[in-house]
């Protein structure tokens, strides 16, 4: 599918409709339809891009940010459960809700450039302090996430996944070990039950941020090395002076003042 000119793989994302046995009944299509309708309402939308930056959030959170009352919300809220798209964790007197796992994130983003895209030329709508360095649900997305993902291509310390999806990603011994030298456990990352590294296109930029159990290392290393800084309110990610400094001289980054 074609968005601004780029070839979106969006057939080859890994969302819930991809797992579904096309069958002659049609059960697979009214799979689709349904989960489709769940995300299309506007306060369920609402609800479920909040959750992107994520961190978790109660019912009353969502109620306000969808403007519902907490009764609509709490029915809101139970379809989005019913379809695996949100999940629930009870904590005390409350219960927290999040997006159920990172294919629901992805379907988002892809809905997004979706939602974008235009006949015309591609001028970026974003707001500067969500195009310039946001979360992707727990990886790093926007200026500062294609930047990161370009250089680890650069460097070879991603190579194409030779016999899997087109956006799949390997890690180069040379990645492997320049990516421990950082802290992380690249063995412990390779065995979570998700994707381990891919190329998840970017609503903003219109080009992949990395994406994967190893993008989402990246941005807890980033986190704990005070690279960056993020808000718990919105998606927006900060890089301090002690950051750029650091994505320079490990990864040649060169931030500009708007990142």
């Amino acid at each position: 599918m074609a968005v601004h000119g780029l070839n979106v793989p969006l057939a080859r994302q890994p969302h819930f409709a991809q797992y579904l046995t096309m069958n002659v009944d049609g059960s697979a299509e009214r799979e689709i339809a349904r989960i489709a309708a769940a995300v299309g309402d506007t306060a369920r939308s609402k609800m479920l891009y909040s959750l992107m930056t994520g961190h978790a959030r109660t019912a009353t959170e969502l109620a306000l940010v969808a403007d519902v009352t907490p009764a609509t919300a709490s029915a809101h809220l139970q379809r989005l459960k019913s379809e695996a798209l949100v999940r629930v964790v009870a904590q005390g007197k409350h219960r927290y809700y999040s997006l159920d796992n990172e294919r629901v994130a992805d379907l988002l983003e892809s809905l997004a450039v979706l939602a974008g895209k235009s006949r015309d030329a591609f001028v970026p709508s974003t707001p500067d302090h969500l195009r310039a360095a946001r979360s992707c649900y727990d990886h790093m997305a926007g200026t500062l996430g294609v930047a990161l993902h370009d250089r680890l291509v650069a460097l070879r310390w991603l190579t194409s996944e030779a016999g899997e999806r087109d956006d799949a990603y390997a890690l180069s011994e040379k990645g492997a070990a320049g990516l421990a030298s950082l802290g992380i456990d690249v063995d412990a990352a390779r065995r979570l039950r998700r994707r381990f590294a891919f190329a998840c296109l970017d609503w903003s930029e219109r080009r992949p941020h990395l994406g994967g159990a190893l993008a989402a290392a990246l941005l807890r290393i980033a986190l704990q090395r005070k690279w960056v800084s993020q808000a718990r309110t919105t998606r927006a990610i900060h890089v301090t002076p002690f950051g750029q400094r650091e994505l320079a001289s490990r990864f040649g980054i060169r931030l500009t003042a708007r990142t």
